[in-house]
């Protein structure tokens, strides 16, 4: 093996763990998933068949991923925060051919108790504040926070807040990292 796992930890065969990558207690990766390098999944985390992770992605404590979700490196999900993978669940009505996919891009950030409901796209760099429930997409870079969550602010690459306008145009250095950042009729890039 080329990863780490806890003696209580769940891999079913098939499944697919990158180098370095570290698995704890009870854990359980379903057969179908594929989890990059250097990644590291909490106790009690659990990995569907049909989940992609990247590399160096953590999961903290008590998170599920759930069939559809893909997690492009370098993302992090919070203790307990949630995906669904069903819009509009119900017990007596199979719809696990309905799953919707979520895609969660590169570096973004998932609060602690945050609720992604299926079917949308985090874009790069977000980060979702603490506890906020996300219903639509979101831009790179936005910070969302709130129930539902609404965006209250950009991010830098680096976590730390940019004091940016939400809408129009202008410009900010993170001050943590020394990066630039344009804002462009509401689309944040690097400079």
């Amino acid at each position: 093996m080329d990863f780490t796992a806890h003696p209580t930890a769940i891999i079913d065969a098939g499944a697919q763990i990158g180098v370095g990558s570290r698995i704890w207690h009870w854990v359980h990766v379903c057969a179908g998933a594929r989890i990059g390098r250097g990644c590291s999944l909490g106790q009690n985390v659990f990995i569907g068949n049909r989940v992609v992770i990247g590399d160096n992605v953590k999961i903290q404590n008590n998170v599920s991923v759930y069939d559809g979700v893909t997690l492009e490196d370098d993302v992090f999900c919070g203790p307990s925060m949630v995906f669904t993978n069903v819009y509009n669940p119900r017990s007596a009505v199979s719809r696990k051919h309905e799953y919707r996919p979520t895609l969660v891009r590169r570096g973004a950030t998932l609060g602690a108790n945050c609720t992604i409901i299926c079917g949308v796209t985090i874009g790069e760099h977000a980060f979702i504040g603490a506890g906020a429930v996300i219903t639509k997409d979101i831009k790179p870079y936005a910070l969302m926070t709130g129930l539902p969550a609404r965006q209250t602010g950009w991010m830098s690459a680096h976590g730390e807040r940019l004091h940016l306008p939400l809408a129009g145009s202008g410009h900010a250095v993170c001050r943590a990292s020394g990066q630039a950042y344009r804002l462009d009729h509401g689309q944040l890039e690097p400079q």
